[in-house]
């Protein structure tokens, strides 16, 4: 047997056969390097590189064959082979010096193919980053009272997506700009700054109910993975969850087990419930993207509706919790609602009384989150964003809520969030993001960063009165007052509005030119009767600077009036050591000293300070009496030193994240 292999392999060797495969299968790996480097560039069909797969095998079999019955002479050119026992021994040892060549570059070029193929090639693939958008579906019923059945299907599928850690998912609103101006894939993953996008279709009629799924790379604008699917309303909720982890799975984002619990959940056994409850969410969404407030009470009437169906159904409970909220603030536009607590106790309720039916629901955590922020507890906030962050990670609301608990207490939090905010978020509400990063890295000391997002907020609402008050604010926090003062000018130039006069006027008063300042006070404000019109953090700079031009009595009745207004306020429970510094300022003008230095040292016991802090406590014109004395000097070299020790620490994480 051995010797019937050493001569079945002899024979190969003088038919030249292995020398033929050596160089096809050389060709052969040539062609498939060629072929994968161009069918993403000439956007070739997916099956192309199989097909050629199947050729080549083909070509293969055919080689070997050919190889074995055939030669190739030079000058005979091709020729029979001769069987074994007819050949010359002397001929069979003849090899041409072309057929070594080509065995020896053909067994290089192979070599050094699976090198390359084993150890990978810069740039040759790019891992995109787990990110997606999903754009409004399209109703393909003929009846467009269906749309609402279409988006709630598109946002249950949306929602169940930003439950996964491990993929950055942006929100409905943020792509809801592409529903009547559709643009090509690549512009809206560049600007959602997405590399996947999700298109869908539906219809329904009865009780079936027909989705149509795309998933699109939207970096190389190639359609990924698409699917058809025909269920009855009954399975909405499997198939909603079914696409999403589909969609994950495609693009390679784990999702751990208590995700997937959370993607299955079904919200309610009762098809008319929900869709009641769709039929609410789609008013809702009226509201909050076009300002319909008769949207409003509809969307009411429908959770309403939803819940004598499922008495228990919570997303419906927590539907009534936000159209309260969104009511209220409404009514309250312009009123003291700050200072008002009724009507939170209420939305508090609907929103407890949500989670106790489902206390996986993150919006109601985040939500309540918000609640704990506006009545003054940041800790309790805190842990309930973190709760909201837990069952949803890509809840931008949550991320922004969150990043303003931080303000004035860490820049770095708060820049953190922000930043998560805006990589979700790129709805009508990134210029208010974009505008909390500027205060974060102005306040934090980094000028230029903070103008780049200065900058940004103009791109976005082209707002030339809101990029002048950011400008002033610089120069005014860096205690430039005459560049501040002309550029307030350039404002009222503008819009001569009282917030115009208001900047003017403060200027004027840090310029220690306070005849000039109370000019405009009174062309901002009037004659200052009624207190409702003035801004609490106003009246002190009111009264100081009538005290300044002789108006004594009218000084002391503003003061006391801002005392009464700060006093009511720590009633209510906001952070007292926030306040402090405006009792200290008041008391230090009025000459009463202790109370002064017993204000300034809670001011101190603040975690950090920010720029804004070291200028205004150095040229607050309201501590001149006190200014001189060691204990204030004292106090203000406090302030500086945790300024600084701030502004260290967000420049470090800056350079820890490859930011500066």
């Amino acid at each position: 047997m051995p010797n019937k292999l050493i001569q079945f392999w002899q024979e190969l060797k003088r038919r030249k056969v292995t020398r033929t495969v050596t160089v096809y299968a050389a060709a052969a790996f040539v062609i498939l390097e060629l072929v994968s480097i161009i069918v993403e560039p000439l956007k070739l069909p997916e099956w192309t590189l199989p097909l050629i797969i199947i050729l080549l095998c083909v070509g293969f079999i055919i080689t070997v064959i050919f190889s074995w019955v055939y030669d190739i002479h030079p000058e005979e050119g091709i020729v029979k082979t001769e069987p074994a026992h007819k050949v010359k021994t002397e001929d069979r040892t003849k090899t041409s010096n072309s057929w070594k060549i080509a065995s020896y570059v053909s067994f290089v070029v192979i070599v050094g193919l699976i090198i390359l193929n084993i150890f990978p090639r810069t740039g040759k693939k790019v891992i995109l980053d787990k990110s997606i958008a999903v754009l409004p579906f399209r109703n393909d019923s003929p009846e467009q009272t269906e749309m609402y059945f279409i988006d709630g299907t598109m946002e249950s599928i949306l929602d169940n997506l930003c439950k996964i850690a491990d993929l950055r998912v942006v929100s409905r609103t943020s792509v809801e700009q592409y529903r009547d101006n559709p643009k090509p894939i690549p512009t809206v993953g560049e600007e959602m700054n997405v590399s996947y996008v999700v298109e869908g279709s539906g219809l329904r009629h009865g009780d079936n109910i027909r989705l149509t799924i795309q998933l699109i790379d939207a970096v190389h604008d190639k359609h990924i993975w698409s699917n058809t699917y025909n269920r009855k309303s009954g399975e909405i909720f499997e198939l909603q969850s079914e696409i999403a982890q589909l969609v994950a799975e495609e693009i390679e984002a784990i999702i751990t087990p208590a995700e997937k619990a959370l993607m299955e959940k079904v919200p309610t056994s009762n098809q008319t419930a929900w869709d009641l409850y769709q039929q609410g969410k789609d008013e809702q969404w009226k509201f909050w993207l076009k300002g319909d407030r008769e949207a409003l009470e509809r969307a009411e009437k429908r959770f309403n509706k939803a819940l004598g169906f499922d008495s228990t159904l919570a997303l419906a409970k927590l539907g009534l919790a936000e159209v309260y909220w969104d009511i209220h603030s409404i009514d309250n536009i312009g009123s003291d609602a700050y200072l008002r607590e009724e009507y939170l106790d209420t939305f508090l309720i609907l929103v407890n009384t949500a989670l106790s039916y489902d206390p996986q629901l993150s919006d109601a955590y985040r939500l309540r989150g918000d609640y704990f922020r506006m009545t003054g507890k940041p800790d309790q906030a805190l842990e309930e964003y973190e709760k909201a962050l837990q069952y949803n990670p890509n809840d931008w609301k949550a991320y922004r809520g969150k990043g303003n608990l931080f303000a004035d207490r860490d820049y770095v939090m708060m820049i953190e969030n922000m930043l998560k905010a805006a990589s979700i978020y790129h709805g009508p509400e990134l210029s208010d993001v974009y505008n909390s990063l500027w205060f974060s890295f102005f306040n934090a000391g980094f000028i230029d960063r903070a103008n780049h997002y200065s900058q940004k907020v103009l791109e976005l609402n082209n707002d030339t009165l809101w990029y002048y008050w950011r400008i002033y604010w610089t120069e005014h926090t860096l205690g430039n007052y005459s560049e501040s003062l002309e550029i307030a000018k350039k404002s009222f130039a503008i819009d001569s509005n009282s917030n115009n006069c208001y900047h003017i006027a403060v200027a004027y008063m840090y310029l220690k030119r306070f005849e000039e300042a109370l000019i405009y006070f009174r062309k901002a404000y009037g004659d200052f009767k009624d207190l409702d019109q003035l801004p609490p953090v106003a009246i002190d700079a009111i009264a100081g600077t009538l005290w300044k031009n002789g108006f004594i009595e009218e000084s002391r009745h503003l003061f006391n009036e801002q005392l009464r207004i700060l006093n009511q306020i720590v009633e209510l429970g906001r952070d007292y050591t926030y306040y402090s510094y405006d009792f200290a300022s008041i008391y230090a003008f009025l000459g009463e000293k202790d109370k002064a230095y017993e204000n300034l040292r809670m001011f101190t016991q603040r975690e950090t300070f920010n720029l804004f802090h070291v200028t205004i406590i150095n040229n607050e014109f309201l501590f001149d009496g006190i200014r001189d004395e060691p204990e204030f000097q004292q106090i203000v070299r406090d302030v500086e030193a945790k300024y600084q020790a701030e502004h260290e620490r967000v420049r470090q994480w800056l350079e820890e994240n490859d930011m500066i």
